[in-house]
């Protein structure tokens, strides 16, 4: 049970509300016009622990099934082939879901996001919540460029830190270094992460920046690089100990979902564990 069933702090429990709260407005104000389908890359079983109060808390696939008026679709997906087996559970009769074991960055690329297409009145709302550093660019930019699509990201910046973002980065394990040179979408990462500052005998030496500046430097690719018009500053998500996990990003071609996920960000912003 406690790998079907991970368990999940406070913080990610807001994340959850953040994410229901935006789909709730998201499914009103599309439900008439458009064909919308919620699509969550990294599902997990459905359902988490609460290290808060050990009792079970619903997860983004079960509460987007909750969502009122309802999505036309939705696509669930996990590599863990346990966690997809309990998704099912969620499907009872209904031909509406569609759930996927394996690599969502194969998945989404060939069999879900192919079928969004912007010219038939089509849109997607996308969860991109990786444990890590485990989505490439590739699906970001693509998601970007469909103009049909707002996701949520999950900026793995305590991944990043404990696995490449060394003070001393001739000692990064290439392999490590490449895993996020692939999420960010090429080496830039590196510039965007040290300046060289010059040391105590005058020679230039890099020197890592804050996380906040290099979350700013990932805004910008989803700006410019990606395509997404509006993209709020994202939101720090922390662990009991107040340290930043991860940065929970936003992203939209429409002024009014920048909009209304800024007032959702600011709702919990400067909430503190409880």
């Amino acid at each position: 049970m406690a790998s079907l069933f991970e368990e999940i702090g406070y913080w990610s429990e807001i994340k959850l509300d953040i994410v229901r709260e935006y789909a709730s407005a998201y499914s009103s104000i599309l439900t008439k016009k458009f064909y919308h389908v919620y699509i969550d890359a990294f599902s997990g079983s459905g359902k988490h622990i609460s290290k808060t109060t050990g009792d079970f808390v619903l997860g983004s696939p079960a509460n987007a099934l909750k969502v009122k008026p309802p999505f036309k679709e939705y696509y669930f997906i996990d590599i863990d082939k346990d966690k997809t087996d309990e998704l099912q559970k969620l499907r009872a009769y209904r031909n509406d879901i569609h759930i996927y074991e394996g690599d969502c960055n194969t998945i989404l690329l060939d069999k879900i996001f192919p079928n969004i297409k912007y010219d038939d009145y089509q849109r997607g709302l996308c969860l991109l919540d990786p444990y890590g550093l485990d989505l490439n660019w590739e699906v970001t930019a693509t998601a970007g460029n469909m103009r049909c699509m707002d996701i949520f990201l999950n900026f793995p910046i305590q991944d990043m830190n404990r696995n490449v973002l060394w003070n001393n980065a001739q000692k990064v394990n290439p392999a490590q270094a490449d895993r996020l040179t692939k999420f960010w979408g090429n080496e830039t990462w590196k510039t965007a992460s040290y300046k060289n500052m010059p040391n105590l005998f005058g020679y230039d030496w890099p020197i890592k920046v804050s996380g906040q500046e290099i979350a700013k430097a990932f805004q910008e690719r989803l700006r410019k690089v990606a395509g997404f018009k509006y993209v709020p500053n994202p939101i720090p998500m922390r662990n009991s100990k107040g340290s930043v996990v991860y940065y929970l990003f936003f992203a939209s071609q429409k002024p009014v979902a920048g909009n209304i996920v800024n007032d959702i960000f600011d709702k919990y912003r400067n909430w503190g564990e409880q």
